[in-house]
């Protein structure tokens, strides 16, 4: 029994480990490639040292600021994901809180309407929003960008889930005491749901930061484009050059790893006390 559960370990911590490799190892050729000199970006990249520069040069990096205003991009991206997330985290916790706490007629069919438009694509609205924006006279801004995404379905969800596990005693104890609805959430509640405040950030900087459609449909100037927009045009920029192009991933991808790592422990206590379990 002993060998069998040993045999059983060795072959789960295997395929744990080639799915971790299958995902790192790109990861790493993007970071080998982006300290390469470019000549040997492509000639290296169908063998073992594909993976380990022979000498390594930060030149690819300073092509990249050279070539294209990739200041301008990273503010845009960082600008218009952090007041999402900011703006994002005051509207849908205060929106998971009246679903979870108040009483109001129609609640529950609010409720049933946010767990329908958790299943709507941004590519099913797209069309009738990007018309929408149009009217409002808002294309190729910032607004266009961040005020359609703070009001968002699934972090409500997530708000909801875990406010209805927070015990009602602190918030009645509160309310002895004098305390009103507002003071009750931000005194009370919001100090007890970090774990579901850095979940809901991390998992909407993550798609925000990323997001490529939309930006593409309503920008089409630099001064408001971000980073994905800016890697997409950088590619079609003369000459292609690799190493410049991994280099410019690898400056995108960073601020995305450094925001994970600083709240990585929040977000895994979130995942494990909120609706989002296996």
């Amino acid at each position: 029994m002993r060998h069998r559960r040993f045999i059983i370990s060795l072959l789960v911590y295997s395929a744990l480990l080639g799915m971790a490799l299958g995902y790192l190892l790109p990861v790493w050729m993007m970071v080998a490639g982006s300290l390469k000199p470019d000549a040997q970006v492509l000639l290296q990249a169908g063998s073992l040292r594909g993976f380990l520069p022979s000498e390594i040069s930060l030149q690819n990096y300073h092509d990249v600021l050279a070539r294209v205003p990739f200041g301008r991009y990273l503010f845009n991206s960082a600008f218009i994901t952090l007041s999402i997330v900011l703006c994002g985290l005051l509207v849908n916790s205060l929106a998971g809180y009246a679903l979870a706490r108040l009483q109001w007629p129609g609640r529950d069919k609010v409720l049933l309407a946010v767990i329908a438009l958790m299943i709507i694509p941004l590519e099913a609205i797209a069309v009738p929003l990007f018309y929408e924006v149009t009217l409002l006279g808002w294309r190729n801004t910032y607004l266009v960008q961040i005020v359609p995404f703070i009001a968002n379905a699934f972090s409500i969800y997530l708000f909801y889930t875990f406010f209805l596990g927070l015990p009602k005693e602190l918030e009645e104890a509160a309310r002895i005491d004098g305390a009103g609805m507002w003071r009750i959430f931000f005194a009370i509640v919001v100090p007890n749901a970090k774990p579901v405040f850095a979940t809901v950030a991390i998992l909407t900087f993550l798609t925000q930061w990323g997001s490529f459609l939309w930006p593409l449909m309503v920008t089409h100037s630099e001064a408001v484009r971000p980073l994905p927009l800016g890697i997409a045009a950088f590619y079609t920029l003369p000459p292609l050059q690799w190493g410049d192009i991994f280099a410019f991933g690898v400056m995108m991808v960073l601020p995305v790893l450094l925001i994970f790592l600083v709240f990585q422990r929040w977000f895994v206590r979130g995942v494990a006390t909120t609706g989002v379990k296996g």
